[in-house]
């Protein structure tokens, strides 16, 4: 055999080395946490050295309408050890919510979105020829292999197409299991909408390509019930449009991560002839609340104390196996859950209406 070829060899063993890693991919997530915080929940991840880490908005807390501030609140982060600490370790991904975006709950109709954008984009890092630099919003797919199987990233934007939300009427009552004033109600036109059409045009596109896992990151929370406050369950013929989209294309290995709320949960919703759909929330790098909201479709949390989320994601186990977990700032475990990613299929539904 000539040398070349046993160079050539040897690269294509390495390579295929490298694709099927013995170690799980792990995936770091968190979100809210405020620029002027010592963020100690980032060295924390930092410490676990996640392959990726997704920030999942209000990653810096502006509340601006003056540009300069904005950026000020993003050099703050960029200059917390902590946060370089976790730079150096991982790779880092992010989508926005209100905060960064620029202003509180705010949707569509904030002025300065474009600006905010250039501004969010390039503290990313974004690259230059990226499509989210030519295309309005900041929606993107990324692709990750690992084991021999494609992951498939789709980062959400949850505020540049949004409608205003609608005011909870101060004559309306609210129900009896709402211990606290809501903010907002549900749309119930059919003209409303959360991502906007382009953006859903995208993501059916995504949808239809050939993926074995799909990590959707959403900034708010996408399977929680209603609560008054900001979620999907605000548009909720959005929201059922998303299990619709997923069962006219046949995507399977969908799999939500989503911040917002300052406390931590896994949410869980099953719906007739679609795989379980699971909602990790990792809400509270540096920011808390004191109460959780009611949501049925909780299984896991919540957890109130700051934290950050970790997904392992490993295909070589027997199970194929995909654990999340959260961990608070004092490096205790608060949940683990795992589950196989057969269970993220159609195959699945059928395999259980066999067995009635």
């Amino acid at each position: 055999m000539k040398p070349s070829n046993v160079i050539s060899i040897l690269k294509l063993i390495c390579l295929l080395a490298g694709s099927l890693s013995a170690q799980p991919l792990r995936i770091g997530l968190g979100s809210c946490g405020h620029q002027d915080h010592e963020l100690k929940t980032l060295q924390l991840a930092s410490e676990e050295k996640p392959d990726l880490f997704i920030f999942l908005g209000d990653n810096v807390y502006a509340d601006t309408k003056d540009l300069s501030k904005m950026k000020e609140s993003y050099a703050k982060l960029a200059n917390k050890p902590s946060f370089q600490a976790l730079k150096k370790v991982s790779r880092l991904l992010a989508v926005w919510d209100d905060h960064d975006y620029g202003w509180n709950d705010s949707g569509r109709h904030y002025e300065l979105k474009e600006q905010s954008k250039e501004v969010f984009l390039d503290f990313w890092n974004e690259p230059t020829q990226s499509t989210r630099r030519s295309h309005k919003g900041i929606y993107h797919a990324e692709w990750i292999e690992h084991q021999g199987k494609k992951i498939q990233i789709l980062l959400l934007d949850t505020r540049t197409f949004r409608d205003d939300l609608r005011r909870w009427p101060k004559d309306k009552p609210r129900p009896k299991q709402y211990f606290y004033s809501l903010d907002y109600e549900p749309y119930t036109n059919a003209d409303s909408t959360l991502l906007g059409d382009m953006q859903w045009k995208w993501l059916e596109e995504q949808f239809m390509q050939a993926a074995d896992l799909r990590i959707i990151c959403s900034s708010t929370q996408f399977g929680v019930e209603f609560n008054g406050y900001e979620a999907w369950a605000n548009f909720p013929l959005e929201q059922q449009k998303m299990f619709d989209l997923i069962k006219k294309t046949r995507a399977e290995g969908v799999l939500f991560l989503s911040g917002d709320v300052h406390y931590a949960e896994l949410s869980m919703q099953k719906h007739p002839d679609l795989y379980p759909i699971y909602d990790l929330t990792a809400s509270g790098l540096s920011m808390d609340w004191y109460f959780a909201t009611p949501n049925t479709y909780r299984i896991e949390g919540p957890v109130m104390t700051n934290h950050f989320g970790l997904l392992s994601i490993d295909f070589l186990n027997k199970n194929k196996e995909i654990r999340m977990e959260v961990i608070d700032v004092r490096g205790n475990s608060r949940f683990d859950y795992s589950f196989p990613l057969a269970e993220l299929s159609f195959s699945s539904v059928r395999e259980k209406k066999s067995e009635k």
